[in-house]
């Protein structure tokens, strides 16, 4: 006999409530274990294509495993440094773009940049205060992202954590499943079912779209002779998932550069906008459409909030896991919806008349059946 509604709620609350108390005292215990589950989700449709293939599941994961591990040597000494290195020469640079920009808004106009105006003082005191803040920040931001956990744990316990939940993968998912209750058992599959397609869709085609994005971006900023192409294009192609944000992000910065660089070369400066333009028209028409698809139902303000909140709730590690959050809750928001609009309370007497019986056999059937019931109980 299933427990009533309100127990079950109980305990569903419970649980909830137990899972977030988790998150926000332990989230930085847990975040090795978090980003190694991801990177096992991320990588297991690759893991049993490689099992149809014909490789053993430990063949297919030692092979993902190699080739990840190359690939992280070659982005550790190859475009980490490079980045590094352009952050450092832009926070230094700063100075000099600022009083270009003052000179060139004093000679066209002057009005505004007459001494002791507001403008004025306020751009004579950006250079100054990006060089002194600036590294000071610079440094901030990687200090803090890496003062979660221990950078050597971290290096060590993530690759561990992700190799051994992608070898166990499949035997995970069927344990968890043959643990469901099983009068929900159908309902969660379908809602778990949905979560994955969500995921998949959304989730896996982003970093997808921001890892493209953001190899194009730097490599045709790169070509075009941008001195920070790399930095811009990195900066813009990590920020595509949060809309709007990576292209206005990039794009000022990128242009902003290339004014700074090559002021009066017009035909550079068109090219470095053409490339955020093709950008953005590949990435509208093309790229997200094949890789994320329009029917995974997130919608960007709803993005925008999940990474706020969970941002302010959770910090770090509540950014890491706001996406994937925004996807569940977004999947069970519309499960609720739909059960809402098949329920009492949304369809009134509709649902009154649905129920009742409509002929005097189906009255007749409910009295007889109602008969047994009472018989049995006796």
């Amino acid at each position: 006999m299933a427990l009533p509604v309100r127990q079950q709620m109980t305990y569903w609350g419970v649980s909830m409530a137990a899972l977030v108390l988790v998150l926000w005292k332990l989230g930085d215990v847990l975040l090795p274990f978090l980003v190694g589950g991801a990177i096992a989700y991320f990588l297991d449709p690759l893991a049993d294509r490689l099992e149809r293939a014909g490789a053993s599941r430990a063949i297919a994961t030692t092979t993902i495993a190699l080739i990840a591990t190359l690939g992280f040597v070659i982005l550790g000494l190859a475009i980490v440094p490079t980045l590094v290195r352009q952050l450092s020469g832009l926070v230094a640079t700063a100075p000099e773009i600022a009083a270009r920009l003052q000179a060139f808004l004093t000679s066209t106009f002057p009005s505004l940049m007459e001494p002791g105006s507001v403008i004025n003082e306020t751009l004579a005191g950006v250079g100054a205060a990006i060089k002194a803040r600036g590294a000071e920040l610079a440094q901030t931001l990687l200090s803090s992202a890496m003062s979660v956990v221990n950078a050597l744990i971290f290096i060590v316990v993530v690759p561990v954590v992700a190799f051994y939940m992608l070898l166990d993968w499949d035997n995970m998912v069927a344990k968890v499943n043959g643990l469901l209750p099983l009068d929900h058992a159908p309902t969660v599959r379908r809602i778990a079912g949905e979560i994955d397609r969500v995921l998949s869709g959304f989730v896996r085609g982003q970093i997808s779209v921001c890892l493209i994005l953001a190899t194009f971006y730097a490599v045709a900023l790169m070509a075009a002779g941008l001195n920070f192409g790399l930095l811009a294009g990195a900066i813009a192609g990590m920020l595509t998932f949060i809309p709007y944000v990576g292209a206005l992000v990039g794009g000022v910065l990128a242009i902003g550069l290339a004014l700074f660089q090559f002021w009066g070369d017009w035909l550079s400066i068109g090219v470095i906008a053409g490339i955020f333009a093709l950008g953005q028209f590949l990435e509208g028409n093309v790229i997200t459409p094949r890789l994320v698809g329009g029917s995974v139902g997130l919608h960007p303000l709803w993005l925008i909030f999940a990474l706020s909140a969970f941002g302010t709730l959770f910090g770090f590690v509540g950014m890491l896991v706001a996406v994937p959050l925004a996807a569940m809750i977004g999947v069970l928001v519309r499960f609720a919806i739909e059960h809402y609009r098949d329920g009492r309370l949304y369809q009134g007497l509709e649902w009154q008349k649905a129920e009742a019986p409509t002929t005097l056999t189906d009255a007749s059937e409910t009295d007889a059946r109602q008969s047994r019931a009472h018989g049995n109980e006796g």
